[in-house]
């Protein structure tokens, strides 16, 4: 019997729909049912009642779901006391953040943090943003930082996440500088090149999450650019490397590469003209506390300190902009 069909029962139990929990749990809804199934297999009995909707349990799913939610807490319970770590883990956050959240956010936003609510012991889990999504839904981490986009959002459930918006990041078309006859610095490399001269293009692979925020820059722009694919990864800190090394232009996010820019190493390819470029949120998530997952005293109290500095940032109502 697998833990996981014991937190898939307790989803359906506390949703009552198999499309919503199936949804929630980042499974399809035929794989979602039939490990529903297996668990009933498992158990030599039926837990929900078919016949009705929306989906409830049967007595012996009643049952089981009090013996569900035990037994969960007993079994992460002693996971970490056997693994003798649980006074630490209470005292240390583990966040899940993308690779280049990590590497450009991440440090900043840390030490500005422990100015106002004081050091942090922390464990960063660096990931892409498909497996720093899924640990947190699997309960690997206690706060989650990622992009956010309406055309490319996250999955998560709103009934069982918290959220909150720390910041803003622009990704927009950068090449490398090159002195010109007059001595000032311009990008080697200018969009929107030309059928007859494509611009060699530095590009992320399919799965990347940067990947489809490119898609969608060249979706709805105006003026078609001419791109020619000559390199591949889903790291934005390789496509900058070779950027710099004068290889082709690469879509990266502005936080990546802000020194380079004051350097002089690196320049907008877009003209400045900010019709090449897509805004991403920087959003902070966390399981909301319930009674088979209360969460860590220390993720509380830094939760309430965020929401309260986030509500006394907010602009007066009279002076907020309509949605």
């Amino acid at each position: 019997m697998d833990t996981k069909w014991l937190e898939d029962f307790i989803s359906l139990a506390e949703t009552g729909s198999f499309s919503r929990s199936a949804a929630m749990r980042h499974v399809t809804q035929p794989a979602f049912s039939r490990r529903i199934q297996s668990l009933e297999s498992w158990l030599g009995t039926d837990l929900i009642d078919r016949t009705s909707y929306p989906t409830r349990l049967t007595p012996a799913g009643e049952v089981f779901y009090e013996q569900s939610l035990e037994v969960l807490g007993q079994i992460n319970n002693a996971r970490a006391l056997l693994r003798g770590k649980r006074k630490a883990a209470l005292t240390t956050i583990d966040f899940a953040v993308p690779h280049t959240l990590s590497l450009t956010y991440m440090p900043k936003w840390m030490m500005a943090l422990e100015a106002g609510f004081g050091q942090i012991s922390a464990r960063l889990i660096a990931l892409n943003v498909h497996d720093a999504v899924m640990t947190l839904v699997e309960g690997g981490c206690d706060l989650l930082i990622c992009y956010h986009h309406p055309l490319q959002p996250l999955q998560l459930d709103t009934s069982r996440y918290d959220m909150l918006t720390l910041g803003c990041e622009s990704l927009r078309a950068y090449s490398r500088c090159e002195k010109t006859a007059a001595r000032t610095a311009a990008p080697k490399f200018v969009l929107p090149g030309s059928s007859a001269a494509p611009l060699p293009f530095l590009s992320y692979t399919d799965n990347a999450y940067f990947g489809r925020m490119v898609e969608l820059i060249l979706a709805n722009a105006r003026t078609a650019l001419h791109l020619d694919k000559c390199y591949e990864t889903d790291m934005a800190e390789g496509l900058k490397m070779m950027a710099l090394e004068g290889r082709g232009l690469a879509f990266l996010p502005e936080s990546a590469v802000t020194r380079e820019v004051k350097e002089k190493r690196l320049a907008r390819a877009d003209g400045g003209s900010g019709e090449w470029e897509v805004e991403m949120e920087i959003r902070l998530y966390r399981e909301r506390p319930s009674g088979l997952h209360p969460g860590k005293p220390l993720v509380a109290r830094l939760w309430e300190y965020l929401l309260r500095r986030s509500q006394s940032e907010m602009p007066p109502r009279s002076q907020r902009k309509p949605a």
